[in-house]
């Protein structure tokens, strides 16, 4: 079901000339300033893998993935990628990366079960990128450094865009506000999880939310999060998840939190035995990602991705990411939308 947010007497700050170029200044500026914190190479990466590797990304477990026939492969099965978070890091075994770096990519994805709307669209474009670690660095305050580095990209990119386009005023506080997700359960104990999001963010501007995927103290989750890449059950806080997250930014034309990226410390091998084990996807360890990892031929890692339709969504001010990139949206949202000054591409 799709779902339009309409702004009051909302009015593009850009034409779409000037669009286009801040997209692209956005994209070129942003990767630059990601690969010199995070000390990240750029490199090529697929739109399809095969099915039945344990390759593609399984997002929440039910998100069915776009699949074809190979004719030259006797019909085996391809499946569109709808994110690269476990293929970076056997690229960083395939590359020999060293300890402190690694690399990034453009991701793009088809997701045909989204709920189409405002932030959400059937074409998914995101920097994905993985980094090798220490197991000394397995902990909290290292995903809290690499978060700041990335948030300090953000804010060298929103103040880029203030230089080309004066009309467009910075929003983004200098800090970005760290709350674990148990933490943001126990202040907000009357509301759900999205309406906790919405409280934080609206208060800090900008917020990372640590923990996602595991069990917090009324036995729900947080959000969904598959069990094979993100470490979301190693102790974080009062023996809670806690080694990944996601950071949220507030959307002042939507009023409402907008989620640019998802990351986090990746499973060792302890931790993908247990996750799979909460989970009921054991039979996991049979696939070609699961036994190189506990073959030990995986580097230890932490990754994530940076949604770029979003992230010049958020810079250039715009209501709907129809406005940033080209893609199908039902007949009644197109109307709708010209209704309201929001010019999809």
């Amino acid at each position: 079901m799709s779902y339009l947010i309409k702004p009051e007497n909302y009015k593009p700050i850009l034409d779409l000339k000037q669009t286009e170029l801040g997209i692209k200044q956005i994209k070129e500026f942003f990767q630059m300033n990601l690969s010199s914190e995070l000390r990240l190479r750029r490199v090529t990466a697929p739109l399809f893998v095969l099915k039945g590797m344990g390759i593609n990304d399984d997002l929440n477990g039910t998100e069915r993935a776009v699949s074809f026939p190979i004719k030259d492969l006797g019909d085996a099965k391809a499946e569109v990628v709808h994110s690269l978070a476990k293929w970076k890091r056997l690229t960083l075994a395939d590359y020999n990366i060293d300890e402190g770096y690694g690399i990034y990519t453009d991701m793009n994805a088809i997701r045909a079960d989204e709920e189409l709307g405002n932030l959400h669209s059937l074409y998914v474009d995101q920097w994905d990128w993985e980094r090798v670690m220490t197991q000394e660095e397995r902990n909290v305050e290292f995903l809290k450094e690499i978060v700041n580095r990335i948030y300090a990209a953000m804010v060298r990119t929103e103040y880029m865009v203030y230089e080309m386009f004066p009309q467009i005023k910075p929003w983004l506080p200098q800090k970005i506000h760290f709350i674990h997700s148990e933490e943001l359960r126990q202040l907000y104990p009357d509301l759900d999880a999205k309406n906790r999001e919405y409280e934080i963010t609206k208060k800090y501007k900008s917020v990372f939310i640590i923990g996602i995927g595991g069990k917090l103290g009324d036995g729900k989750k947080h959000d969904g999060r598959a069990p094979d890449y993100d470490d979301y059950t190693t102790l974080g806080l009062n023996d809670l998840p806690g080694l990944n997250g996601d950071l949220l930014v507030w959307d002042d034309v939507l009023q409402r939190p907008l989620e640019l990226s998802s990351m986090g410390i990746r499973v060792d091998k302890n931790a993908l035995l247990k996750q799979l084990k909460e989970e009921g996807e054991e039979e996991r360890l049979n696939l070609y990602f699961h036994k190189r990892l506990m073959d030990d031929t995986l580097p230890l890692s932490i990754g994530g991705g940076i949604g770029q339709s979003r992230l010049c969504m958020f810079y250039l001010r715009k209501a709907h990411i129809g406005e940033i990139q080209a893609s199908i949206w039902p007949e009644e949202m197109r109307k709708e939308c010209k209704e309201n000054n929001i010019h999809l591409i």
